[in-house]
């Protein structure tokens, strides 16, 4: 364990908080806070104890392999970091009765994925990076784009909206985003970032409108 990682106490709170939340009836979760790394072990760790209990098909959908790259190594805590690393190269692995799936936001990475049968997906997570892509600019390359023509005719969101159709469950973290009917959950244990300013440094919880000259 790395001395940056998170409590396991905050762990577990996160995790109980997105099983207190899609018990509650949101299935389909939007997880908007800035620590990425921080919000991706929770998020795969709700996925792990879901696989516990309703055993399938789980689907890791991660923008892109230079991220699936960072989370493997920057992820805050050990057995997250673990589990990526060996599922990164043949994207599919077994865990317990269910098998995990990798994949990207570009449908020419969606071949293993698009064969499972769709009542066997018990849930999914989708990882975005905090560019703004549309479909076309995710392909890999030329070839993929040969193989997908109607590329640039997707939505800009396919990559969440071709999942939250059918899979039960979606946890989706994206920072600073908007998606439809997808319901925000926040942790009181992460706070918020403060930005510098100027040479100063604000938090951005304080409200500027608020303060007189």
């Amino acid at each position: 364990m790395r001395s940056q990682d998170i409590e396991k106490k905050n762990l577990y709170e996160g995790v109980k908080a997105l099983v207190d939340s899609v018990e509650s009836g949101n299935k389909h979760i939007h997880l908007n806070q800035q620590k990425l790394f921080t919000l991706y072990s929770i998020g795969f760790q709700y996925l792990l104890f879901r696989s516990t209990k309703k055993p399938g098909a789980y689907i890791i959908r991660i923008e892109d392999s230079s991220l699936v790259n960072k989370l493997s190594k920057k992820a805050k805590d050990l057995s997250s970091r673990r589990f990526l690393q060996s599922l990164a190269l043949p994207r599919k692995i077994k865990y317990g009765k269910s098998m995990f799936y990798l994949d990207f936001f570009h449908i020419g990475s969606w071949s293993l994925t698009s064969e499972i049968p769709k009542d066997k997906i018990q849930g999914a997570l989708i990882v975005k990076n905090t560019s703004e892509k549309p479909m076309m600019e995710l392909m890999e390359d030329e070839s993929l784009e040969e193989e997908n023509p109607f590329a640039q005719e997707l939505p800009k969101d396919y990559f969440l909206t071709s999942l939250t159709e059918f899979v039960p469950v979606t946890i989706t973290i994206a920072y600073n985003s908007e998606f439809d009917n997808l319901k925000e959950l926040s942790f009181p244990f992460i706070s918020k970032e403060k930005e510098k300013v100027r040479g100063l440094t604000l938090s951005k919880e304080i409200d500027l409108d608020q303060l007189e000259d």
